[in-house]
């Protein structure tokens, strides 16, 4: 049996097992030895490899406290996620299916996965993560290996829409230099991807010490680092991922950014001029009008 001693879901099960009924038991039996397999079975599927009804089985998830099978379903995911190797990954990926096969199954995956964050989530929460960004006198984005995609992303369309964006690197040692000196009133946003790295965690650590705001946008329920925020964004997975799944967490910046942006049309247009002057001073960007003189000459 797998410890679960550092694991929520697990742990869970296993608390409530001693007040189930024998067939309730059998089932959490089951998941408790077996998770990797109950992860991907239906209602159907669990009654009838546990031989009980499929009535047991949504009354044994409701006794553990889930709003339905569904939702006990994305709770061992989340476990079942932070524990797989990238053997384990190669496995489960399909990597091994024709090519158009492949290709529709990665669109539709990321499809349910942004159909179940649109569903699931909290519109609330969003506008206080908005809220944070536009009120924060700075703000510092974090992420490390895969997650420094998204913060890069962040950060880099942040700076279009306000001013003190520091874009930091986890693996990076200086980065706790930069949290330790940042003022008071700033914002520090953490971009975290399982198997979610240790250096990250740490770094929630001392800005917990610091006593910083900490925005986390992660995509599994079960981050280490969500005992650390003030406010959490989890866009939640459907699937195991081979690497990862971008496209929920690319929604939540481009809505971050875009929401931030329709706040105050007045400074972002000043901020807009200012950024434009830039680009047409140091020649930044890439310009129709003199490149097509230049091809005239």
């Amino acid at each position: 049996m797998i410890d679960q001693q550092f694991h929520p879901t697990l742990q869970s099960i296993a608390k409530q097992r001693p007040f189930l009924t024998p067939k309730g038991r059998v089932l959490a039996d089951f998941v408790l030895k077996n998770p990797r397999k109950a992860v991907f079975m239906t209602t159907r599927n669990l009654a009838k490899t546990c031989q009980v009804s499929e009535a047991t089985v949504v009354r044994f998830v409701n006794r553990l406290g889930y709003q339905g099978y569904g939702s006990f379903q994305q709770a061992l995911r989340d476990f079942v996620d932070t524990e797989l190797t990238l053997l384990d990954r190669t496995d489960l990926s399909g990597i091994k299916e024709p090519a158009m096969d492949r290709l529709g199954r990665v669109i539709f995956e990321e499809m349910e996965n942004l159909k179940s964050f649109y569903e699931t989530g909290d519109r609330d929460v969003l506008n206080n993560a908005v809220t944070y960004l536009e009120e924060s006198a700075s703000v510092y984005v974090i992420g490390s290996r895969l997650s420094y995609t998204f913060a890069y992303y962040l950060g880099w369309s942040l700076t279009k829409v306000r001013s003190n964006v520091h874009i930091i690197k986890g693996s990076d040692s200086t980065s706790i230099d930069w949290l330790t000196i940042a003022p008071p009133d700033s914002l520090v946003v953490i971009i975290a991807t399982s198997r979610y790295p240790n250096e990250l965690i740490k770094l929630g650590k001392t800005v917990r010490r610091l006593n910083l705001p900490l925005l986390l946008i992660a995509d599994g329920s079960l981050c280490p680092l969500t005992q650390f925020s003030h406010l959490s964004l989890i866009a939640p997975t459907r699937n195991i991922p081979f690497i990862g799944n971008p496209t929920t967490i690319s929604c939540i910046i481009n809505y971050l950014v875009m929401e931030l942006a329709s706040r105050d049309n007045n400074r972002l247009k000043a901020h807009h001029e200012k950024l434009e002057q830039a680009y047409l001073e140091n020649d930044i960007l890439f310009n129709l009008q003199k490149e097509t003189f230049n091809l005239n000459c």
